[in-house]
């Protein structure tokens, strides 16, 4: 597998400068769009991790803006007209719900209770974008792809609980990460 993005600096409308209609509460809340090529042929779902490192000093643990399991890959659309096999679309943490309800997304730190946001899920369980309080962060993307779908996650799932479902899967899953920059 290999993912990509038409960008290494994650761009405004996605981050900590995105206009007031992408923000709910004050967080971005558009997912940016990204490429995946590649793919292990026998791979039917896509789960991945959006995680800030970076923030590790700021806050004493590892940010996570957005996690999604379960995602059938015969869902997406197909571009015939574009190099890449699969593209994720811009806004596609809102949409998602409504276009395949069978997918899942997990709980972000802003569900945790030391961050004291309210429990919207709007902003709880679907993509926070980069937001760094102290200069620009390193973001790391990870995309696995399965064969089978993962049991027993749930909307609002954690993401151990996506980790773990992953190590115990039977399957060695397909997988690649980028790092993506936000600007402080």
């Amino acid at each position: 597998m290999r993912i990509s993005a038409d960008f290494t600096v994650i761009p405004d409308d996605f981050a900590k400068a995105a206009a007031p209609e992408y923000r709910v509460d004050g967080v971005p809340v558009v997912s940016f769009p990204f490429y995946l090529d590649e793919i292990r042929p026998d791979a039917r779902y896509l789960h991945w991790e959006f995680v800030d490192p970076d923030s590790i000093p700021v806050c004493g643990f590892e940010w996570i803006h957005w996690s999604v399991a379960n995602l059938p890959i015969d869902a997406l659309m197909y571009d015939f007209n574009d190099s890449h096999a699969l593209a994720i679309p811009p806004d596609f943490s809102r949409q998602m719900p409504a276009m395949i309800p069978e997918a899942v997304q997990g709980r972000n730190s802003s569900a945790s209770k030391f961050v004291g946001r309210n429990a919207d899920p709007a902003v709880t369980m679907r993509y926070n974008g980069p937001q760094p309080p102290d200069k620009d962060h390193e973001y790391y993307l990870q995309v696995w792809a399965t064969a089978k779908p993962l049991p027993g996650l749930n909307q609002g799932f954690w993401l151990n609980e996506l980790l773990h479902a992953l190590r115990g899967c039977g399957e060695t899953p397909d997988a690649d990460g980028i790092f993506l920059t936000g600007r402080a």
